[in-house]
């Protein structure tokens, strides 16, 4: 059967003028438009696609990664609203849908909100929900002190902030735990500071044993470092440039490349940024 919202790995059977068929073996066949076709493709060739509805809510494949997978959260932003909900870009030609009474708060154009992509049982259509409350697992918590987890920050709170735990539980940052930059759609590397009775989760991003985990600066010298010293990306990127290459806001990013230019480690030109000195 082949899944909505997921990469399949389906073989092509046949080829048309505006593409070519895959099935998972069935009678089901999806179609890849011709654009996503790998050079060489022939029948028999087993592609992995991403499978979604298109503007003509048919069932069409694509070999581009989309930002949010089916039954996972992330931060999109909003390119448009009207009377349906808003539509999020979320990197594929038909925008996603949140209707209004999934929405959390009314959603306005231009901004970002960390969204749970789900089937609509109605209509059978991937739709996605800022009402995170509904999704995450509440009751088999497994997850044990100081473990490491990846983090996603969904909401600022009066004591802190709330995280989404390897795309799974809800857990909360404490305020004054909080020693870095932190701004929703930000994605961290953290620790399980422990599991209360009521099932609550409490999370830090300080390591166990007061190793501190990397500021955000030291996050961009590392890529910087992993790249050869160069990161294609100024304060005129837009803000999903700069999510997809160093999972920060585009907020963050210009308080953290303004540290390392005064503190001469980094140079900034028109192309991009620069170490000052690439490690060998």
């Amino acid at each position: 059967m082949i899944e909505l919202g997921k990469f399949n790995e389906l073989t092509m059977v046949r080829e048309k003028q505006q593409g070519v068929y895959l099935t998972d073996g069935s009678t089901e066949e999806v179609l890849l438009p011709g654009s996503y076709v790998p050079e060489g493709a022939r029948p028999g060739t087993k592609i992995n696609v991403f499978v979604y509805h298109d503007s003509e809510d048919r069932l069409v494949a694509t070999t581009t990664r989309p930002r949010i997978l089916l039954h996972e959260f992330a931060w999109l932003r909003v390119k448009d609203t009207n009377s349906t909900g808003a539509f999020l870009d979320w990197g594929l030609p038909k925008d996603l849908l949140v209707p209004f009474d999934e929405q959390e708060n009314r959603m306005e154009e231009g901004e970002g909100y960390v969204v749970f992509m789900y089937i609509d049982e109605k209509s059978g259509r991937l739709t996605a929900s800022s009402k995170l409350n509904h999704f995450f697992e509440k009751e088999n918590i497994e997850l044990t002190p100081n473990e490491e987890v990846k983090l996603l920050v969904f909401k600022e709170t009066p004591l802190g902030y709330e995280v989404v735990i390897n795309q799974k539980y809800k857990g909360l940052m404490y305020a004054n735990e909080v020693f870095q930059q932190v701004e929703v759609g930000d994605k961290l590397i953290g620790h399980i500071k422990g599991v209360r009775p009521d099932n609550k989760i409490d999370v830090r991003l300080e390591a166990p044993g007061f190793k501190k985990a990397p500021t955000n600066a030291e996050r961009i010298l590392k890529f910087l470092n992993d790249n050869n010293g160069f990161a294609p990306l100024t304060d005129k990127s837009s803000p999903e440039e700069i999510h997809l290459l160093l999972e920060m806001s585009k907020k963050t990013f210009k308080m953290s490349i303004g540290t390392l230019y005064k503190e001469r480690k980094i140079k900034i030109t028109e192309k991009g940024i620069e170490l000052v000195s690439p490690a060998k």
